[in-house]
């Protein structure tokens, strides 16, 4: 392959990478907290599994798919870092939030480990940021399946939570469902604005909305 074209090929790969790196811990701009819908993924993604989320007698609606360090373009992950890995103690006890053990374990080793924190910390960092959002009663439970514009979604939350505004929400979707609401915090928890490349907004009018079972 003559040299010019094997350097622009490199050099396009290189563009379409998307915005990310180790990083360095502690070193970032704000937090992601991701809300996840688990019986929408239950029945997308985790179909088949054995996931504890997915379990009817555990019952969950939004779960904490995770808190990530944030830059204000990209993101860092698995960052290297002083601290010892959580133990299974601490990562059963997030369970009640974020659905597993196995969840907390694989968010703290990949988002965690970026956020200058030790396992502890950061899962009672991950805790208050959960407590902080105040989920919609409309959308807290289902009893059956309904289509509805995303849209619907990212207005309730806007509507409970004084302070958060449309360009500190994004909902997403996959397969036709909706899937998470990522919301956008400071590094002391506060609401602010999301950077560009968090903002993309679901914009499906029928997206179906599992119900807890």
């Amino acid at each position: 392959m003559p040299r010019l074209i094997f350097g622009l090929l490199c050099a396009l790969t290189v563009a379409a990478a998307p915005l990310r790196a180790g990083g360095t811990s502690g070193e970032f701009d704000y937090y992601v907290l991701s809300l996840s819908w688990a019986p929408n993924w239950c029945s997308t993604e985790g179909r088949g599994s054995a996931a504890p989320q997915c379990d009817p007698a555990r019952d969950f609606g939004w779960v904490a798919h995770g808190l990530w360090p944030q830059y204000e373009s990209g993101w860092p992950d698995y960052c290297r870092n002083s601290f010892a890995p959580p133990s299974r103690s601490q990562t059963e006890a997030m369970a009640d939030i974020m659905g597993s053990s196995g969840s907390a374990w694989h968010q703290w080793d990949k988002h965690g480990s970026c956020s200058g924190l030790g396992p502890a910390r950061f899962f009672s960092e991950l805790r208050a940021a959960f407590a902080r959002v105040r989920i919609p009663v409309e959308f807290a439970r289902l009893d059956r399946t309904v289509r509805l514009p995303a849209a619907l979604i990212e207005e309730a939350f806007l509507r409970d939570n004084p302070g958060l505004t449309a360009a500190g929400i994004t909902i997403t979707c996959a397969s036709g469902h909706i899937q998470e609401a990522r919301i956008c915090l400071t590094r002391d928890l506060d609401f602010r604005a999301c950077g560009s490349d968090v903002r993309r907004d679901c914009t499906l009018q029928d997206a179906l909305f599992e119900p807890v079972r």
